[in-house]
């Protein structure tokens, strides 16, 4: 093999290196993205539904305050 074939050979095995490692790299981020997107959904479907039991307490009360506030009692 001659030495601009065996140079050829070595950038192109430096540059398949370097690609998998920002392979690599690209997806450990997509992981953790996906890791915290999920908490994110998490966390908010706990607040829809916290949400809908205050709107849902609140149909039951009428929604009306009749009385004093409470630190006048």
């Amino acid at each position: 093999m001659t030495k601009e074939l065996e140079d050829r050979l070595t950038r192109l095995e430096e540059t398949v290196y370097f690609q998998e490692q920002a392979l690599r790299e690209l997806n450990d981020a997509l992981v953790r993205q996906q890791a915290q997107l999920d908490e994110a959904e998490r966390l908010l479907e706990a607040t829809r539904e916290r949400l809908r039991l205050l709107t849902r307490a609140m149909e039951d009360d009428g929604g009306e305050d009749t009385g004093p506030p409470p630190h006048y009692l």
